[in-house]
């Protein structure tokens, strides 16, 4: 002990003898512990973090309003190993039966939790009362509503018939508008829920023969922008995820590779349009655990796009303009 004593001594006298004052002596031997105890303590931080983040969805109960998409297959899959309490629905009753199986047979039964199942089709607006009722039959409330439904249509717009832009209304705004006023009022009492829609870049972007495919784009996104701001207080978190495309058909995962390749062979490699439905599938976990308010999936040329549309409208009109008479130029 008097030995310890005489060095600490020793080295409080060898500082001082360095010209050093008592005040900065202690600066001196406390930042070095402090920056220590700094770095263990965000090391902590971000272990526990990133466990959080692997599943933002465990014991969370959560809807996906199209589970039989490949868009939807992905997310289930996702979401009921991460633990979360699904609500499977789709429009036919046997390919939901299928898919749950699917993921029971693939799941530990301990750790995940069996879905449920709603037949829903926003095409058919007579019956959502009735689809709604069923949905807070199975928890009582929601978590989280993942409206991943749409319908897609291209075609010049004088030739679509009016019933036509009704049916495509109903499945891409009135149908999810239907579904989140029903299930709201449940996450406004708890004060608490996530409602995220996936949409397409064509509801800030819109291009020729897509009219009434983007005027339903854009009517739902403008939707869910204003719920935003007026739910936001409550506890109620609106996310939207603008997406150019999802090819079900690209690459998902990471490809093993046996002979290496070089960094300008990757470059000129040409890869398939859009996003995989893995990249998609990803993008909705993430969002739902960071809840950004926005995300948009797209290649730089899309973003361009919409940037000169927005400060270069004439420009963007004059782009678009020709590239439809292009067009009407090769086919004749």
């Amino acid at each position: 002990m008097d030995a310890n004593v005489t060095e600490m001594d020793d080295d409080w006298t060898f500082l001082k003898g360095m010209g050093m004052e008592p005040g900065w002596i202690t600066t001196v031997l406390l930042v070095p512990c402090a920056v220590v105890l700094a770095a263990g303590l965000l090391h902590v931080y971000s272990l526990v973090s990133g466990l959080l983040s692997k599943s933002p969805v465990r014991n969370k109960v959560l809807l996906l309003s199209d589970a039989l998409s490949t868009l939807g297959n992905e997310c289930a899959t996702i979401f009921h190993k991460g633990g979360a309490r699904l609500i499977l629905c789709g429009k036919s009753w046997e390919k939901l039966q299928e898919l749950s199986d699917k993921l029971l047979d693939a799941s530990d039964p301990s750790l995940t939790f069996p879905p449920k199942m709603v037949l829903l089709d926003f095409g058919d607006m007579e019956s959502l009362p009735e689809a709604i009722s069923e949905i807070l039959e199975c928890y009582g409330y929601l978590d989280m509503l993942i409206l991943n439904s749409s319908m897609k249509l291209k075609a010049p717009a004088h030739t679509l018939s009016l019933e036509l832009d009704k049916l495509l209304m109903d499945n891409n705004y009135f149908g999810p508008v239907t579904l989140t006023k029903g299930v709201l009022p449940s996450m406004m009492s708890r004060r608490s829920g996530h409602l995220l829609l996936v949409n397409s870049i064509q509801a800030k972007l819109a291009v020729p023969f897509r009219t009434s495919y983007a005027a339903s784009k854009h009517a739902v996104q403008a939707f869910f922008d204003c719920l935003r701001s007026e739910v936001e207080e409550l506890g109620v978190s609106v996310s939207t995820i603008n997406v150019t495309f999802i090819n079900s058909h690209a690459p998902s995962g990471k490809q093993n590779n046996t002979t290496a390749k070089s960094f300008w062979s990757d470059l000129y490699t040409k890869k398939p349009p859009g996003f995989s439905t893995r990249e998609a599938a990803s993008e909705v976990a993430k969002t739902l655990s960071n809840k950004r308010r926005e995300v948009l999936m797209a290649p730089s040329l899309p973003k361009v796009a919409i940037y000169a549309r927005s400060f270069f409208p004439n420009f963007f009109f004059a782009v678009m303009a020709a590239g439809v008479k292009d067009g009407t130029n090769t086919k004749m």
